[in-house]
């Protein structure tokens, strides 16, 4: 057996969640399977300004920007909250081994703690619970277990503060899949969810599809930059007491990056039938149960983002990210008053004394509005501090 001790790998970089630069070190290497670690230590502090009334100090969109959680409702309501808190912050760990064919078998797993389902508190410890991100093998183009979507495009998301960033305009979402890549396509089988409107607008989730999700998607690379284009076909279903209901989803998405030297724009456009929780944090739901059928939601959304690099430690983003429902008003008795549109501005300076450690601050504008006209705003200061090893 052979042990290799711990080695930095500085050259060695790999695409995180948020787009942005991570960076993986070997911890050993015993006998054909070499061991690596990676992650990031970052803390967020925000002052956010809430024109309907701040959501409660345990609600995600205190964490992070979230849509759906944007309260709508009278200015007069007008609460600014404060919030600081290290819950972004992440561990990886992964595998190589050297099968005896000469090709490799590669495993990763990767935790954080935001948005998990075993919540802590503020008032001692502030502990949280891990939560898994990604857990998959990957062989011969073929991948096993929990990771991105094969219908979202990670690369073309922005580098921002917020933890998402272009929130309510991109596709973003983790499950587990089968996938298959061969040069430029990939194509996957994936996990099956649904989020039903029924009355008073209640959200049910359920898990009643007899059919996976599936996905194809396929990028082009060049000197100038990227695109990718993805397609999703899935089933919507409901099924309660004499209730047996599904129907059929589809979308399209097309997303890249373009570079302008030293600086560069991301972008994505995505519209679709049902796409519920693919598209904005689940702003809106895939579908409005409608007696005994469901009636799926049509949606647009996409975001654009520059990036100027004003020199080698300085850097910015700027964004701007849209969604827009097209809800049936024939339905509204039954789905209350849903989402109708969001969208948000946001701007950020961003400094790298040496290359893993960035100190940052981000201002972000959003609003939300209903169906019935009723919206509401955020403004948001936020100051960040992330180490990547």
């Amino acid at each position: 057996m052979k042990f290799t001790p711990l080695k930095t790998l500085a050259a060695s970089a790999v695409l995180c969640a948020l787009s942005s630069t991570a960076y993986a070190a070997t911890a050993a290497k015993i006998g054909d399977t070499e061991f690596t670690y990676g992650g990031y230590i970052k803390l967020d502090s925000m002052w956010s300004d809430f024109s309907a009334g701040a959501p409660a100090g345990s609600n995600v969109g205190r964490d992070f920007y979230v849509p759906s959680t944007l309260t709508v409702g009278s200015d007069d309501s007008s609460d600014a909250v404060f919030d600081m808190h290290a819950r972004e912050s992440r561990f990886n760990f992964g595998t190589a081994t050297v099968m005896d064919n000469g090709k490799t078998v590669n495993t990763k797993i990767e935790i954080d703690f935001l948005a998990s389902a075993a919540g802590g508190n503020e008032r001692v410890s502030n502990s949280y619970a891990p939560r898994i991100r990604h857990a998959y093998v990957t062989y011969d183009g073929w991948l096993f277990g929990q990771t991105w979507s094969n219908f979202q495009n990670v690369g073309a998301l922005a580098e921002t503060l917020d933890f998402v960033g272009p929130a309510e305009g991109t596709v973003f979402i983790r499950q587990s899949q089968i996938k298959y890549t061969t040069g430029a396509w990939s194509f996957s089988l994936e996990n099956p969810e649904s989020t039903i409107t029924t009355a008073g607008g209640t959200r049910v989730a359920t898990d009643d599809a007899s059919l996976p999700d599936f996905t194809a998607r396929y990028t082009h690379k060049a000197d100038w930059g990227n695109i990718v284009v993805a397609a999703l076909a899935r089933q919507l279903t409901y099924k309660v007491g004499a209730v047996d209901a599904d129907e059929t989803s589809f979308g399209i998405s097309a997303s890249g990056m373009v570079k302008l030297g030293e600086d560069n724009v991301k972008f994505m456009l995505t519209q679709g039938k049902g796409l519920g929780r693919y598209v904005g944090l689940n702003v809106a739901h895939g579908a409005v149960l409608n007696g005994d059928e469901l009636d799926a939601i049509d949606s647009t959304s996409g975001f654009v983002a520059y990036q100027h690099k004003w020199n080698s430690q300085w850097r910015s983003t700027f964004l701007y990210s849209f969604f827009s429902a097209d809800n049936n008003t024939d339905l509204l008795s039954v789905s209350g008053d849903p989402t109708e549109s969001s969208q948000s501005y946001s701007a950020n300076i961003l400094y790298s004394p040496v290359k893993r450690l960035t100190f940052g601050a981000e201002l972000k504008h959003a609003e939300r509005e209903t169906e019935s006209g009723v919206d509401g705003d955020l403004d948001r200061l936020q100051f960040s501090v992330k180490y990547s090893f």
